[in-house]
């Protein structure tokens, strides 16, 4: 039977809730590694059984982490990260202007095609990937060497490389985003990258329409239109129609269009849904009630989802990583917040209920459809 699980990355340890295709009752497994910071584990979508954690500490540094049976059990996996083909032991980039310390791993995304190929990003804004299950990591350096580079600033969170997307019908074509520096792309597996910034526009910058420097919080597709991209910026939501060449704005009628997470129903290509918060500087929703808004048409049209969200006195804030989505008939979408709820929508986002409470502040969500 059908089922789903879904990955809860927190402060302090993972969590795996566990349901059937009903998605009445949860099961929740955790907290494993307790008391680490987990910045996002995700399957993989070759063997779902196959899952990646980043396990981070100010105190101990990265720890990789795999489990490949589902999240039940966990093997620590490679921590040598290479830097231009050099091994590294003390995990610092070499050879540009500034230096560039690794400090942690943001993002994990596993392969569309291969079960043993993962793509890390991490911070300080580099892009490693591994062929071997997690085991050795060598970083695409072509991204890190651009001739903008050397300029890129971090945002309020660290220089990280957070968003990683790829072409499901171009195995050659990934986008990433690193926050401050903005989008990329690249056509050729990783070799060479170009800027997709056109159409981006940022007050704060000397030059509010600069090839780089923007402060992109994240991005998402649908797999059956690859070359259209939504995007939540740090202010303005976008989107674009030809593979990131060019931007144009879609907040429309939202009640602020600061916010982290966005992403795309799983059956329907234009309908998309973020969750707005009141500005850079107060990291909460607007008028403190919590609402998703959907736009049904990838446009300037957005309605509020409110029904079983508290609607005053919510102060909390939701992450980036932190809203996912199943592949079931009936699209449930699903969010976890810094006050530790893990909120589910079993008919697309008309209705929520919180499958989980009272759990450490959620830095991520990730959601695996099971066979």
């Amino acid at each position: 039977m059908p089922g789903v699980r879904v990955l809860v990355g927190t402060r302090k340890g993972a969590f795996v809730l566990e349901s059937d295709e009903a998605r009445e009752q949860w099961d929740v497994s955790g907290p494993h590694f307790g008391g680490w910071e987990i910045y996002h584990l995700k399957g993989s979508p070759v063997n779902p059984d196959r899952i990646y954690a980043s396990q981070s500490s100010g105190w101990f540094g990265q720890i990789m982490q795999r489990s490949d049976d589902g999240g039940k059990t966990w093997e620590t996996v490679g921590n040598g990260f290479e830097y231009d083909g050099v091994p590294s032991t003390h995990q610092w980039y070499d050879g540009t202007p500034h230096p560039w310390d690794f400090a942690r791993v943001w993002h994990l995304e596993p392969s569309l095609f291969d079960v043993d190929t993962v793509y890390a990003g991490v911070e300080d804004a580099a892009l490693f990937k591994s062929t071997d299950g997690g085991m050795t990591w060598k970083e695409l350096s072509g991204l890190r060497t651009l001739d903008s580079g050397q300029h890129w600033q971090p945002g309020a969170g660290g220089l990280c490389l957070h968003t990683i997307i790829q072409d499901p019908s171009n195995p050659d074509r990934l986008y990433i985003a690193i926050s401050a520096a903005g989008a990329f792309r690249t056509d050729d597996g990783g070799a060479t990258w170009k800027p997709i910034n056109k159409g981006l526009v940022s007050d704060f910058m000397p030059d509010p329409d600069a090839e780089f420097g923007h402060c992109v919080h994240n991005m998402a597709i649908h797999p059956d239109h690859p070359d259209t991209i939504y995007m939540q910026k740090h202010w303005d939501v976008m989107r674009s129609d030809n593979a990131g060449d060019l931007w144009h704005e879609i907040s429309g009628n939202l009640p602020s269009d600061f916010g982290f997470p966005i992403i795309v129903h799983a059956h329907e290509p234009e309908t998309v849904y973020v969750v707005p918060i009141k500005s850079d500087s107060e990291h909460f929703p607007p008028d403190g009630k919590l609402r998703v808004y959907r736009s049904r048409n990838g446009s300037q049209e957005w309605e509020a989802l409110t029904n079983g969200l508290p609607q005053e006195h919510c102060y909390v804030n939701v992450l980036r990583d932190s809203m996912s989505l199943d592949r079931l008939p009936s699209c449930g979408i699903y969010f976890g917040t810094t006050g530790g709820q893990v909120y589910g929508s079993f008919d697309s986002g008309d209705t929520w209920t919180a499958i989980a409470e009272n759990l450490p502040s959620v830095t991520s969500v990730e959601v695996q459809t099971l066979p």
